[in-house]
């Protein structure tokens, strides 16, 4: 058996319950000296605040440049959807407009006893450009509700994948070898 020599000044005895080792002295701190000048000063409470706000800024920048064309994606949703919801109330207005001058006209038609078909003419006209504007309407929305479910879609596919990914679905080997390296 090889023996290890010890410097006796490094060195100290240390008894671990029972079990008697030597292990390198801890520096002792002299209870003569004053604490001021071995301790670092306090730490200054507004510099610690001010270092507490930049790593929480930097840790929010660099959460939302990770997560920017999720973000950017579905700003664009958000976009349409507004854009959608202006289209369909212009377009309601002028469809009560258009409800409103039929009436208006089907009342002077009446007035004047005109045929009743002319004004059944135009609101049937009325009629089917509003049907046509609430087709335009449902289509935009099931557009938009697509591209909702793609952007579900691929964030699903890409959690899936990093499962997929882990070591552990390797060989037992490789699985130690990534475990051992951390």
């Amino acid at each position: 058996m090889a023996t290890v020599e010890f410097d006796e000044d490094e060195w100290e005895p240390f008894n671990d319950d029972g079990f008697i080792c030597k292990r390198k002295k801890r520096p002792r701190l002299d209870p003569t000296t004053t604490t001021s000048s071995s301790a670092p000063p306090p730490p200054d409470p507004a510099a610690e605040e001010r270092n507490r706000r930049e790593r929480k800024k930097r840790a929010l920048i660099k959460l939302r440049d990770k997560y920017q064309k999720e973000i950017d994606q579905w700003e664009h949703l958000s976009n349409t959807l507004k854009t959608l919801q202006n289209k369909a109330l212009t377009t309601q207005q002028q469809v009560q407009w258009n409800e409103e001058e039929t009436s208006a006209s089907c009342d002077l038609v009446m007035g004047l006893h005109q045929s009743p078909d002319i004004s059944g003419r135009r609101l049937l006209d009325d009629l089917i450009v509003q049907a046509e504007a609430e087709e335009e309407i449902i289509r935009d929305v099931s557009n938009l509700c697509d591209m909702a479910e793609a952007i579900c879609n691929q964030q699903e596919e890409h959690t899936t994948q990093s499962l997929v990914d882990l070591p552990v679905w390797g060989s037992p080997r490789e699985l130690m070898a990534s475990l051992c390296d951390d």
